[in-house]
């Protein structure tokens, strides 16, 4: 498949298009990436250089990708980290050429807000443009535990919370997938992922691993892993369970090396081929 990604990009280390371009690549996808901030390396680092793509380049190169004629090729469109609000419209522009270009083209969009330990880290407005805008137009979307909560405005501690708020999303989408649940009626030495569609719901449950400082960028590459799987087999169960187990190894082989990024080139045959495999289960 081809996928055209518009997301961050850091010299060091692994988040936004760095998290999802080589996971799409080792499963034999081609990647378009188009970088929306070119920065250092991640913000939770508390500093870091670069800046915020202007959003006519970022219009250039999408417009330069469409004159090569190749948006009636894309299959998938993924977006996530948007550095600037004047991003927006290039961002919605852009999912309406490819649809143009083609109308089987799916749209998954990641709204990146921020994270239950660092709370918001995106400038004012992208919240409202993922709630007002992006969400309603895509047909998959990807927050975290953190993010559910910001966009729907609820407080989420339980199995049926997270699937009402969820499905609050689903004014457009085809499916919420939750990329992390940690809910109080759950065990607390595990964590979740969700999948919740209309009518119906997965859920996946793997051992959390402990981190000094958790790696940044793994929603990114869950939401990349998920989007190839779900759309190549259209099988939720099936894309829910490759995702977890992949990301699973991912994080062991990070941790294992006491490293702070995820570990993707060096788990990269494990990331393909997990040794350990989990199974979701319909709710």
């Amino acid at each position: 498949m081809r996928f055209l990604s518009l997301q961050s990009h850091v010299a060091y280390g692994y988040v936004g298009n760095r998290a999802a371009t080589f996971p799409l690549q080792r499963l034999g996808h081609e990647v378009w990436a188009v970088n929306t901030v070119e920065f250092s390396n991640h913000t939770g680092y508390g500093a870091w250089r670069g800046r915020t793509a202007p959003a006519d380049q970022v219009a250039e190169i999408v417009r330069g990708i469409e004159e090569l004629g190749l948006l009636s090729r894309c299959d998938a469109l993924l977006t996530g980290y948007v550095g600037d609000a004047a991003l927006a419209d290039v961002v919605l522009d852009t999912a309406r050429r490819v649809r143009a270009a083609n109308a089987k083209v799916v749209w998954c969009c990641d709204p990146v807000l921020g994270d239950v330990d660092t709370g918001i880290y995106v400038k004012p407005g992208i919240d409202s443009f993922f709630r007002e805008r992006a969400i309603p137009a895509a047909d998959l979307v990807t927050p975290n535990h953190f993010e559910l909560e910001h966009l729907t405005g609820r407080r989420i501690s339980t199995m049926s919370e997270t699937l009402a708020a969820a499905r609050s999303l689903l004014n457009g989408p085809r499916l919420a997938l939750i990329t992390s649940l940690r809910r109080a009626d759950a065990p607390a030495d595990q964590i979740e992922m969700v999948a919740v569609g209309p009518d119906a719901a997965w859920r996946i449950s793997t051992p959390l691993i402990g981190f000094d400082i958790a790696p940044n960028g793994t929603g990114d590459a869950v939401a990349a892993l998920f989007s190839a799987h779900w759309i190549e087999s259209g099988d939720i169960a099936l894309a829910l369970g490759k995702a977890a187990s992949s990301i699973f190894a991912v994080l062991e082989v990070t941790r294992a090396q006491g490293e702070r990024e995820l570990q993707l080139v060096a788990a990269q045959d494990r990331m393909v081929a997990p040794s350990r495999h989990f199974t979701a289960e319909k709710l």
